[in-house]
């Protein structure tokens, strides 16, 4: 486990699920307001019942409950969510680089509009190497390849 301002950051169990699910989705209206409501609650439910159970996730946990996540399918980043009531306190940042203790390099997708999250990555020292139109559900929304390498 590793501590950071009060927190720490552990591997994920099954019963942090609907929290994180949860965490998910108001991230998400912050960090997505392009997609309405019924398409995050549609997004969520995936979040909830494949992506957290499938991928390899590390959660931050303050005071005894989960904060957010950072989900792994080997060097991607699949997501990396924070409770807005947490936002600027180090919790992505620490997620980041505890993935990045584990595996060396890491990539992810960003949607382009998603203004707040490329310029963190960009922060951390993620660059860019390729964007695209769509995103992967087939909407018109400009993602961006970001890598990291240690």
């Amino acid at each position: 486990m590793t501590h950071i301002h009060g927190a720490a950051i552990r591997a994920y169990c099954a019963a942090d699920r609907d929290r994180l699910a949860q965490v998910w989705l108001e991230a998400s209206r912050i960090g997505h307001p392009f997609m309405s409501e019924a398409e995050l609650l549609d997004q969520q439910a995936r979040v909830r019942d494949i992506y957290l159970p499938q991928a390899e996730n590390w959660v931050v946990e303050l005071d005894g409950e989960p904060a957010g996540f950072i989900g792994l399918i080997d060097d991607f980043i699949g997501g990396l969510f924070v409770d807005p009531a947490a936002h600027g306190q180090g919790f992505g940042k620490a997620l980041v680089l505890h993935a990045l203790a584990l595996k060396g390099v890491l990539e992810l997708d960003v949607y382009a509009e998603n203004e707040l999250a490329v310029g963190f990555y960009r922060r951390l020292g993620f660059i860019e190497t390729l964007r695209r139109d769509e995103d992967d559900e087939g909407r018109r929304q400009e993602v961006i390849r970001m890598r990291y390498q240690a």
